[in-house]
């Protein structure tokens, strides 16, 4: 399977609109789906956060230019939201999956998706 084809199935769940995966460095976008792009800072913002959440606690997280609410950060997860919408970035082996949900779209229900990917990429070594 292609990394488009993860993305694209994310999208397919009708929870998430926009899915991005990228290198765990940050340096390479992989696949991307429903015009999910960040800017260079933004992931960054987000690689580091993975290791030190310190800043995301005191500047929130930014993703296309919109400041996201930081409501977890740890070494595997970061989940933002910003209004009724929100994002969620999971770090696997060799991964960084991001993942927006609508407004019309429980929180828990959008986070189950892409952690379930997260722990499948894991379990065969990505």
């Amino acid at each position: 399977m292609s990394w488009q084809a993860y993305t694209d199935n994310l999208l397919a769940t009708g929870k998430l609109d926009k899915a991005v995966i990228y290198s765990r460095a940050g340096d390479a976008a992989w696949a991307t789906s429903g015009g999910l792009s960040l800017q260079p800072n933004e992931v960054t913002e987000l690689v580091s956060g993975f290791d030190n959440p310190s800043g995301l606690q005191s500047n929130g997280l930014h993703i296309q230019g919109q400041k996201f609410m930081l409501l977890r950060a740890d070494d595997r997860s970061i989940y933002g939201r910003h209004d009724a919408e929100g994002v969620i970035c999971v770090r696997t082996k060799q991964t960084i999956l991001i993942a927006h949900y609508p407004a019309n779209v429980q929180a828990g229900e959008a986070t189950k998706i892409v952690e379930q990917l997260a722990d499948y990429l894991i379990s065969v070594q990505y």
